[in-house]
């Protein structure tokens, strides 16, 4: 990791791959990821952890299987949702989008319980940047 400033701008422009997050810096013992996204990734559940999410540019849709039922949240740029630990979900950018997460380092990408694994979705416990 860096002991420098890092530019999420420059990070981002480092590399092309979507779904496919890279590890900017460690807090505590969390990843601050950073991923390109677009399309939709898979239905999966974090077990044993919360997944938050900032919406750095476009907007990010997070499909969720509550007890309630179904629903889907909208989140334009500059945008923060949590995903509590345990709840299915699947995040989709029909236009594309960038954004930074909060994890558990080494916590995968496909959750602990997940959908077939698309051809484009990284299965990953996050790369580590190298802008």
């Amino acid at each position: 990791m860096s002991n420098q400033p890092i530019s999420l701008r420059q990070a981002l422009a480092s590399f092309d791959a979507l779904w496919s997050p890279r590890i900017v810096t460690r807090v505590n013992d969390y990843d601050v990821r950073i991923a390109k996204v677009q399309g939709e990734h898979l239905w999966h559940a974090h077990d044993d952890t919360d997944e938050f999410f900032l919406v750095l540019d476009g907007e990010l849709h997070i499909s969720l299987r509550e007890p309630e039922g179904e629903r889907t949240v909208k989140l334009p740029q500059g945008a923060v949702f949590t995903v509590p630990a345990g709840t299915e979900h699947k995040p989709s950018a029909p236009s594309g989008a960038a954004i930074l997460l909060f994890e558990p380092a080494g916590t995968p990408t496909v959750g602990d319980r997940h959908d077939e694994i698309p051809d484009h979705v990284d299965a990953t416990t996050g790369h580590i940047l190298n802008a």
